[in-house]
């Protein structure tokens, strides 16, 4: 690790052009969710560790090199993702834009459910949008994760997000601006 740089445990995904850095508890499925991403068609950063450092007030990662395109999944073990899925599917280096935290669902837990505005997280001094997600068994945390990107890629050009929009057609609906 060079002088700067911090370290997270999680994965880094990079989806449409978008840095996801999924993180939390151990086993909940952060591997298993960048493996889906990269299945459809995104790139993976890093996975396990996260090395990330401040460039030009934006924050970037990569993978130590021991570790560099690989993925662990339980059950199968270590991939070599360029092997199973081509050269296009990996990254060496990307973006950290928006922090995405699994949680396991539980009965009675309080997730975000409008969203006008997104809480931030702070990473070396830099604060990034961070959303907090539902892992469920059978859940597809990767379409969530791909939702959020597209999400933030719309916030990030001015656009309007969906619980934005909303409001919009609601306020309408009651004679408001």
């Amino acid at each position: 690790m060079t002088a700067g740089e911090i370290q997270a445990h999680g994965a880094l995904v990079e989806v449409l052009g978008v840095g996801v850095l999924l993180v939390g508890p151990s086993g909940i499925g952060k591997s298993e969710s960048a493996l889906d991403l990269v299945q459809r068609g995104h790139a993976l950063v890093a996975d396990d560790v996260v090395r990330i450092a401040v460039e030009d007030g934006r924050l970037r990662g990569h993978a130590p090199e021991v570790t560099r395109h690989y993925t662990e999944i339980r059950g199968l073990g270590l991939l070599y993702l360029p092997d199973l899925y081509g050269s296009e599917c990996v990254r060496e280096e990307g973006p950290v834009d928006l922090w995405c935290e699994l949680e396991e669902w539980r009965e009675g837990a309080e997730f975000e459910r409008v969203g006008f505005e997104r809480p931030l997280h702070e990473l070396a001094g830099v604060r990034i949008p961070a959303v907090r997600l539902p892992a469920r068994p059978a859940g597809s945390v990767a379409t969530l994760v791909e939702a959020a990107a597209r999400d933030h890629r719309l916030r990030r050009a001015g656009g309007r997000a969906g619980a934005n929009r909303f409001e919009d057609h609601w306020l309408r609906g009651r004679g408001a601006r």
